[in-house]
């Protein structure tokens, strides 16, 4: 049993969220607007999802090892430094890696079982490889997103476009405009997420060298930058009600998700996330916005009018 517990905390399963979100809400505009859907498709491709989630977690705490090790003891956060499993030995590291590369392999085969037996388009394989492109590449080398100061814009295009995409086409067949306009705000969302999240994580990436974007700008600009996203998240959200065909209601689902937003980006521009209790704070609540913002659109398309 606490060989599956030490399995099951170094998943870190309730960050999933904020890919199943985005990916529940492409089935969903895809029922409401191409009136399509399909069970067995359904529940391949959410097991498709996991496989990768599960891929990109298990090579990221293998290759990350060192600088999770240094972030626990230079900056403690509960939203920084990995699971800690490797780190206290529960887990052997080498058996670490050999299962997120099964699971990524399950992941291409899952892909390629939706494509053959449910006749489903081409885009399927192609999607499915960038999911892993984007999320096991992260951290292993020599790709290693995170560590090049690209994995924050990465990590958006994953948890935001493709994820609904993918959803999207997988029931539909084909991807429409408006899928590109709900993902900006939740792509913004989530790369607020990983920014804030790498502001504990500040000294022990910059000794173990990784170039994320708050090593690269430090955290006055970084901090800013957050701000940046949240105002422009906001704005886009609006636009994608107001001119893009998004239901009217999502703006009052939205409401609760800006009045926190807007609460952390003051907190930043006081520069609160000096505060070590203050910043874990912040990240807690950086990420109750994605899944919010995400949350405000399910809601309004499963219950507005289109």
């Amino acid at each position: 049993m606490t060989n599956i517990k030490n399995w099951l905390k170094l998943a870190r399963l309730p960050f999933y969220n904020s890919a199943i979100f985005p990916f529940i809400l492409g089935i969903i505009i895809s029922v409401q607007i191409e009136k399509t859907f399909s069970w067995p498709v359904f529940i391949f491709s959410i097991l498709g999802l996991l496989f990768i989630l599960l891929a990109t977690h298990y090579v990221g705490e293998y290759f990350d090892f060192e600088v999770d090790a240094l972030s626990a003891k230079m900056e403690k956060n509960k939203f920084s430094g990995g699971s800690q499993v490797l780190q206290n030995g529960g887990i052997s590291r080498k058996n670490v890696l050999i299962a997120g590369f099964i699971f990524m392999g399950l992941a291409g085969i899952t892909g390629f079982f939706i494509y053959w037996f449910f006749n489903k388009g081409p885009l399927t394989i192609w999607l499915g490889a960038i999911g892993i492109f984007c999320g096991v590449l992260y951290s292993l080398p020599p790709f290693n997103w995170g560590k090049r100061g690209i994995g924050e814009i990465i990590i958006g295009f994953a948890y935001g476009w493709l994820t609904i995409a993918s959803a999207f086409y997988l029931m539909s067949g084909k991807i429409i405009p408006l899928i590109s306009w709900v993902s900006l705000p939740i792509a913004l969302s989530i790369f607020n997420v990983i920014l804030i999240n790498e502001f504990p994580d500040y000294p022990a990436d910059k000794q173990c060298g990784k170039k994320t974007l708050v090593v690269r700008f430090g955290k006055e600009i970084s901090s800013r930058i957050y701000v940046a996203a949240a105002a422009l998240q906001w704005i886009l959200f609006s636009l994608s009600v107001i001119k893009f065909g998004v239901p009217k209601s999502a703006l009052i689902f939205y409401l609760p998700v800006f009045a926190i937003s807007f609460f952390l980006a003051y907190e930043i521009i006081r520069r609160k996330y000096r505060d070590a209790k203050r910043l874990e704070m912040i990240c807690g609540l950086t990420i109750v916005v994605n899944l919010g913002t995400t949350l405000a659109y399910i809601l309004a398309f499963s219950f507005g009018s289109y």
